[in-house]
């Protein structure tokens, strides 16, 4: 196995036993990276000088004796939405394609303080708006599995570098779906945790009551590594909970007798792929194998989540976004004559036309006249979709779904913004309730990867884990490579 296919738990047993250093390991990722990042696209802005730095300052470390901390010397990708001090963070968008933070977010200085490594900021729909990276202002990334294909999206860069070999570890957001469905279109682990059990504190905000930042990995292992560090109470952020973080590593065990695992009926109805759903069938019987007890369950009001998302999170996105304005920072237009005049045409300009959809929309819904019609009414039934949630986890301990009803679809496929939209509708109700929810490769529709969606009780991602961990250790999906096949 190359050194860019392992994991972080083995390359982290190799450095602390001085098997391997941090910087031919950091050396041998960039290597990849020079090798297909041409044809992937994962990256936005790459930062070689400071990783190397940061991976010769672990080795002397481990040098001189030191025990580090799992991620210590681990090169990772960070989504070029989440704030790093002193490195560009542009939301893969023309009107922040300049901007250098001067802060880190909540999560990279836990990072930092773990003396982790980032190998520089990936890829993205414009904002995280969009499920297939194709909205960037930057680039294309393409799937390593289909060079021909979507990486799914928002956070499409940070899934393909996985895939491709071209990161370790990487971080991602998930507003409706935008981990754990390009980890699904990838073939790897992506997970997002409990509303609020990780700080948004420097995650450039969407939808504020939506966001959540997680981790996309090789294995189950690696995403609970990662969670361990980037999890904890931040005073920046009031959404933070103010709950103990426990050692995730020690749920993976296989273990799932007696776990009671749901079906939701509504998930595995029409618009799901014959072939898709035929992996998950075979997943739920893996589990049957493996001890757990499978009940159907109902989510009565799921037909309306993705509706319900398309208001709510437009709203919020309209309110977020009006800070850019062209006066305090990012793009400016320099022809514009008034105060006025620059601010459209810099807005105008600057960002792309997913963006401008969904903050006219959100304008609109939030308008006089249709704030009780939409907004309001959206809001009400937010609440009966997490009220079906705590009615179902009375019954069972986790729930089973398809991540995605279908695998990862052409580039320029021209499909419409409203039938991608509706490719959400696995996932977009986790982050309605605020649940933690993971995606894991169970298996491949004509050569693509499947993936499968388990989701937990609100702050109980042990066991979401423990269920993850016990399906993989099970089977061989998680050890499949990408072959960069497809033609660009």
């Amino acid at each position: 196995m190359k050194l860019y296919e392992s994991t972080v738990h083995e390359l982290h047993e190799q450095l602390q036993n001085k098997q391997l250093s941090s910087v031919e390991l950091t050396k041998a990722v960039y290597d990849r990276i020079d090798e297909v990042e041409e044809q992937i696209g994962a990256y936005v802005t790459l930062d070689k000088e400071n990783a190397l730095a940061q991976a010769a300052k672990v080795d002397a470390m481990i040098a001189a004796g030191e025990t580090v901390k799992p991620l210590a010397g681990i090169p990772g990708a960070i989504k070029d939405n989440i704030s790093t001090k002193g490195l560009r963070t542009t939301c893969s968008s023309h009107i922040l394609d300049n901007f250098i933070p001067v802060y880190d977010a909540h999560v990279i200085a836990n990072l930092r303080k773990d003396e982790t490594i980032f190998l520089g900021k990936t890829n993205m729909d414009e904002f995280a708006m969009g499920s297939t990276t194709e909205t960037s202002y930057m680039k294309k990334t393409h799937n390593a599995w289909n060079l021909d294909c979507v990486p799914g999206g928002s956070s499409g860069g940070s899934a393909a570098a996985i895939a491709a070999g071209e990161a370790i570890w990487s971080l991602g957001s998930d507003t409706g779906g935008s981990i754990r469905q390009p980890a699904s279109f990838n073939g790897v682990v992506g997970i997002k945790p409990t509303y609020g059990r990780v700080s948004r504190y420097g995650c450039v905000a969407f939808a504020s009551s939506l966001d959540q930042i997680g981790p996309i990995t090789r294995d189950v292992t690696d995403a609970a590594i990662v969670l361990n560090t980037i999890c904890g109470v931040d005073a920046h952020d009031s959404t933070s909970l103010p709950v103990d973080v426990p050692d995730f590593t020690k749920a993976l065990r296989q273990d799932v007798k007696g776990l009671r695992i749901g079906l939701p009926k509504e998930y595995f109805g029409e618009g799901i792929d014959p072939k898709v759903k035929a992996q998950i069938m075979l997943a739920v019987e893996k589990y049957k194998e493996l001890g757990a007890e499978i009940v159907e369950v109902s989510l009565p009001h799921t037909e309306y989540a993705v509706i319900t998302y398309y208001i709510i999170a437009p709203a919020e996105a309209s309110a977020n976004l009006a800070r850019y304005d062209g006066v305090r920072y990012g793009y400016r237009n320099k022809d514009a004559k008034s105060a006025p005049e620059m601010t459209k045409l810099s807005r105008t300009e600057g960002f792309g036309s997913e963006v401008k959809r969904r903050i006219m929309l959100g304008t609109y819904v939030l308008s006089s006249g249709y704030y009780d019609a939409y907004y309001k009414k959206a809001m009400q039934v937010r609440t009966l979709i997490r009220k079906d949630f705590d009615e179902v986890f009375q019954k069972v301990d986790v729930l089973l779904t398809p991540t995605s009803p279908v695998t990862a679809y052409p580039l320029d496929g021209k499909m419409d913004p409203l039938a991608i939209y509706m490719l959400d509708v696995t996932t977009i109700p986790v982050n309605m309730a605020g649940l933690p929810g993971i995606s894991i490769p169970c298996g491949f529709a004509d050569g693509m990867p499947v993936g499968l969606q388990l989701i937990g009780k609100a702050l109980d991602e042990e066991t979401l884990l423990r269920a993850a961990y016990t399906f993989e250790q099970a089977t061989e999906f998680h050890k499949a490579v990408a072959p960069l096949g497809g033609n660009k």
